[in-house]
């Protein structure tokens, strides 16, 4: 008998770049793509993957400007766009874009299979979003209807970032000294395994996050003066700015004809993804922590959760099956906090759009 190909790396070369590519599972095998979020790479689902059955092909590649991949700069002015059109040389080269496969994305990765399900609406068959980038992006919204705060985006991108932080980043930094700015101890308090930390190897994982690309092409991208608060709008380019309001909006996705099954799953103590994120500018403005904040009339806490309810709300009244699964006391790090009940759900919806 030959043994089913366990998790592990490869180069694939795509018309537009070669990517690396974390597989398991047999290359006749029901396909699954799995698309990680920011500061991780396709590492990260390791734990997902070894929970699923042997007949599972597993396909988690890392984005641009994260892990092993070409580092081709990232444009933001376009969304999740460069990504996006990566997945699909990706698919085109596995010979996999009429298959209609199941996808899952996690945060950002969930951000770039909603501008991918906009952009080729035949490709997928199920789509499971888990803990998701709303459909209005990240920051400088409000109300379920994620309407700008200000004309420019200001308060949303990389402006946003911390400075420090990314210089440690850059550095390769694997201390815990200055928690605020410590890779490690961002990773493990924001979304990292919380009670299933010791079944998760953490030097793996921050081995993987400091893959990350630094600079105004990559992490966390170029900077626009502003005259609106906190005096800077999102650039150009890189990782931060494809997810600024005024590049990425995904709300269309409900008007679309072909509407593949959604799962939504979410953890009510995500700290990054939430109605009032510890990383939106306008939450911390209004907890004193960035001074001068104009107010809730003008820049309140973004309605996250809100706002993708509402868009999936609307994709289900105009036909769409959604499905929204709220994990009690699970943060942002689902993959890796409970993975079994993603790779469930992941079998739940690849076995009714196969069935």
């Amino acid at each position: 008998m030959t043994a089913v190909p366990e998790f592990a790396p490869s180069l694939v070369v795509t018309s537009r770049l070669t990517m690396n590519v974390w597989t398991s599972g047999p290359e006749d095998g029901r396909p699954v793509l799995l698309v990680h979020g920011n500061l991780t790479t396709g590492g990260f689902w390791r734990y997902v993957a070894e929970q699923l059955p042997a007949d599972v092909r597993v396909i988690a590649p890392d984005l641009r400007g994260f892990g092993r991949t070409d580092a081709e700069p990232v444009t933001a002015t376009n969304g999740l766009g460069d990504m996006v059109e990566d997945v699909r040389s990706l698919l085109e080269a596995l010979e996999l874009t009429d298959s209609r496969l199941v996808a899952a994305g996690w945060s950002m990765g969930g951000g770039v299979l909603e501008q991918y399900l906009l952009t080729y609406p035949d490709d997928l068959g199920g789509l499971v979003l888990i803990a998701p980038l709303s459909p209005y992006g990240f920051g400088g919204t409000k109300g379920e209807d994620g309407t700008l705060c200000f004309p420019d985006a200001a308060a949303s991108g990389a402006g946003g970032a911390n400075p420090q932080f990314v210089v440690r980043l850059a550095a390769g930094d694997r201390t815990e000294d200055d928690p605020q700015t410590s890779p490690r101890v961002v990773m493990r308090t924001f979304f990292g395994a919380g009670d299933n930390a010791a079944n998760v190897d953490e030097e793996f994982l921050l081995t993987e996050l400091l893959t990350t690309r630094t600079g105004e092409d990559f992490y966390p991208g170029s900077t626009a003066p502003s005259e609106n608060w906190p005096g800077a709008a999102p650039g150009a380019f890189g990782i931060l700015n494809t997810m600024t309001p005024d590049h990425f909006n995904a709300s269309a996705i409900a008007a679309l004809e072909t509407k593949p099954p959604i799962t939504w799953i979410r953890g009510t103590e995500d700290q990054i993804v939430s109605d009032r994120s510890l990383f939106d500018l306008a939450t911390l403005g209004e907890m004193g922590v960035i001074p001068d904040w104009p107010g809730a009339h003008v820049l309140p806490p973004q309605p996250m959760v809100a706002q993708m309810r509402a868009v999936l709300a609307d994709y289900e009244a105009r036909g769409g099956q959604v499905s929204e699964v709220a994990l009690d006391g699970i943060g942002h790090g689902i993959p890796l906090e409970v993975p079994g009940r993603v790779a469930d759900e992941l079998l739940a919806l690849l076995d009714r759009t196969s069935g």
